[in-house]
């Protein structure tokens, strides 16, 4: 896999935004994590997953990963609805 599968047409520009910040995060771990995630979900997210995403996405790969892979608990003031989201989509990943 090598990014996007998705087109980002009929999405609006936040969303776009977000599709692309998905794919370019920096560790390519994350963008498979959150590139296949924003793929499959992004244009039915409510706007509440939107923000929670997008907060999601200010948080520095180093961080992010360890809690994605469960490598370490996540904190207990970034879990959120969408967090989990991923989490369980992650889970039914198959590379």
């Amino acid at each position: 896999m090598t990014g996007t599968t998705r087109s980002s047409e009929g999405l609006d520009a936040r969303r776009r935004k977000l599709l692309f910040r998905s794919w370019h995060r920096g560790m390519r771990e994350m963008d498979l994590i959150l590139g296949t995630f924003a793929d499959a979900e992004i244009g039915a997210l409510t706007e509440i997953e939107i923000d929670q995403y997008e907060g999601l996405l200010d948080i520095p790969d180093t961080k992010l990963l360890p809690w994605i892979t469960g490598e370490r608990p996540i904190p207990a003031d970034q879990d959120s609805p969408i967090l989990r989201r991923v989490l369980a989509f992650r889970q039914a990943m198959t590379f």
